[in-house]
């Protein structure tokens, strides 16, 4: 186990903690943990790292680390334990009566996020939903001073299991209604869609891992003011808007998405179904990369495998390495756009700067070239 002092921000002081399975895609720095905690607010004090081959039952991390955490918790101050991986409602109870602090999981964080970024009516149902569905998991933590109370005379068990249960059925109404309220949200979506395609609208979808910069090049594309910053999940509410190919003379539609992330909560996949059916009706796939991360392969990889799990994997994709603008000399690409092998198929790749309007007219070719072969040109 090691600790890396990291810069003071503003937020609650909290301590990252990652833990190390010999899987591929871990985060041996919890860069990205630290970014999301940013995100939500919290201020990272320490950054903590630790192997194992197995999670422990009871504490994830086992009673020895534990005590260690705990130790380097009280001596950086720390308000909160942040965890990158995800927790059982056990291994969280019994991590906070060790600890004697709040423990919270990687979920957890990316639904505190989505919570305070989500903007439109959809959005929030669908935050909410998934929200409820984390929640009603940890009724029994959430609950536990009320399970002390005893019961009355002829109570089988005591207020606080009757408590429990009151609250589970109420969360359980809640996710009936907002499921019910998404379905007709999907309806809408599904009849707009339909309208599109009597217009013979050519569809597009932006996708990518979060902060790749999907909503900058969205902007580029069709002159719209769509929230865009340097930071994980700016853009949660889907963005359509037409997108004039003077190269053809014909209307496009393009929608900018939600950010994909690493180890995304499936309780958020299943929830922004209706948000992320977009990608999946689209004709084309602007698969936005960030050229300048580091991790740029794993990020693809990880867009790639939420792309099969919402089915949109069969959809026609492009390439666009995009922050040209932040990668060093030595990376910078010798031509404007190649081609790139992705699950053993070579598809079109473009290499742009959204932030500065560098090889967007090369995109825009690429994209009516796309449309053109695609479906005839009407007049819209």
């Amino acid at each position: 186990m090691n600790s890396l002092p990291v810069p003071n921000q503003d937020g609650a002081p909290t301590l990252l903690v990652g833990v190390d399975f010999g899987l591929p895609n871990f985060d041996a720095e919890l860069e990205e943990l630290g970014l999301l905690a940013q995100t939500a607010g919290l201020r990272p004090v320490a950054r903590v790292t630790c192997k194992r081959r197995v999670p422990d039952a009871a504490l994830f991390v086992g009673s020895g680390k534990a005590d260690e955490i705990k130790l380097l918790a009280t001596q950086m101050g720390a308000q909160e334990i942040l965890f990158d991986q995800s927790l059982s409602p056990g291994q969280q109870r019994n991590l906070e009566h060790h600890l004697e602090l709040p423990v919270n999981d990687r979920t957890f964080l990316i639904l505190e996020i989505f919570g305070q970024r989500a903007r439109s009516h959809e959005g929030k149902l669908q935050v909410e939903l998934a929200r409820l569905q984390y929640l009603s998991t940890r009724l029994v933590r959430r609950w536990s001073h009320l399970e002390r109370q005893s019961g009355g005379i002829g109570m089988r068990g005591g207020p606080g299991e009757t408590q429990i249960e009151l609250d589970r059925r109420m969360i359980g109404d809640n996710i009936k209604r907002i499921k019910e309220r998404l379905v007709k949200v999907k309806r809408q979506r599904s009849t707009q869609r339909r309208q599109r395609a009597r217009r013979d609208a050519f569809a597009i979808s932006l996708v990518g891992y979060t902060n790749a910069g999907k909503s900058t090049l969205f902007n580029g594309l069709v002159k719209a003011r769509a929230y865009a910053a340097d930071q994980l999940f700016a853009t949660l509410d889907t963005t359509t808007r037409q997108l004039y190919l003077g190269e053809i003379g014909r209307l496009v539609s393009l929608s900018d998405t939600v950010g994909f992330i690493r180890d995304l909560p499936h309780g958020l996949v299943d929830a922004f179904q209706a948000t992320l059916q977009e990608a999946v009706d689209a004709d084309l796939l602007l698969h936005v990369v960030d050229y300048a991360s580091a991790n740029y392969l794993e990020q693809i990889t990880e867009v790639q495998r939420v792309l099969i799990e919402i089915g949109a994997s069969d959809i026609p994709q492009v390439l666009v390495f995009n922050k040209l603008d932040r990668v060093s000399p030595a990376s910078l690409p010798q031509v404007a756009y190649d081609n790139y092998e992705l699950d053993g198929v070579l598809i079109p790749r473009v290499f742009i700067s959204a932030q500065q309007g560098v090889g967007l007219e090369s995109l825009r070719q690429l994209l009516a070239e796309k449309a053109l072969a695609a479906r005839p040109a009407t007049a819209d």
